[in-house]
């Protein structure tokens, strides 16, 4: 089953001011080509086949329209849809898609997030999701590096310190797949009219229901573009080296 995807970037990037006061945050430009970020999401989704992708929009949704148009040029079909102004929230963005009918009849639906970079093998993503038989599955790191230095105290002195350390844990790198029932519970929700998130409220409202989510360990390369620091800290060439493969042949 061809899975399709939403795209979420319809938030104003509050983090990544000034830099969001020019671009939407999902047009950053990246890498050594200063291509926005929301392309190589495009273009990582069409180089797995998954090329019916509606971009959920708000802040700055000219910007994005205007670059892009249908997507053909990077072999995409695009479609658009505008957050409801009256329900924030990333899983009120996906159910007004839905709503909408904007990505039609949708077993398997990607959820990517419009800050994230990576180089995510959604083909195995997918495939993973199905063989697990679950209604949503998480993508995980189980490595973590803290932003910070740790410092242990021992009576009032710093006995030891260690700078941004790595520990083993299953963080989630934001993006999932949706299947039909996890679909038809984010509509649910919605119509509660309140704001509801992907990660606050759709998934702890999923397990508490007895819904299943599947876990997928990814291993490459992803990097949350959610704040200034954090851009500065992007590896510009690395970007180049590790989505070289989403260059047109």
């Amino acid at each position: 089953m061809v899975a399709k995807a939403a795209v979420l970037c319809g938030g104003r990037g509050e983090r990544l001011r000034p830099l969001t006061d020019f671009f939407q945050k999902t047009m950053i430009p990246v890498g050594a080509k200063r291509r926005p970020l929301l392309e190589y999401i495009i273009r990582l989704l069409v180089y797995h086949n998954v090329r019916e992708i509606v971009l959920l929009t708000g802040y700055k949704a000219d910007e994005i329209e205007r670059y892009f148009e249908d997507g053909s040029k990077l072999g995409a079909r695009l479609t658009y849809s505008q957050d409801a102004k009256q329900m924030g929230g990333s899983a009120n963005a996906v159910a007004n898609a839905l709503l909408a009918k904007k990505l039609g009849d949708c077993e398997t639906l990607v959820v990517y997030y419009g800050d994230i970079i990576s180089d995510l093998n959604v083909t195995d993503l997918v495939r993973r999701h199905h063989s697990l038989r679950v209604d949503a599955t998480l993508v995980l790191d189980n490595r973590y590096t803290l932003p910070v230095g740790v410092a242990k105290v021992k009576n009032g002195r710093v006995a030891s310190f260690e700078e941004k350390p790595s520990y083993e844990m299953s963080v989630t790198t934001g993006n999932m797949v949706v299947g039909e029932s996890g679909q038809e519970l984010i509509v649910k929700m919605s119509r509660e009219r309140r704001k509801n998130d992907l990660m606050t409220d759709f998934i702890p409202r999923l397990l508490k229901t007895r819904g299943r989510v599947g876990a997928y360990y990814t291993k490459g390369f992803w990097h949350d573009i959610g704040t200034v620091a954090s851009y500065e800290q992007l590896n510009q060439e690395r970007v180049d080296e590790k989505l070289r493969f989403l260059e047109n042949p």
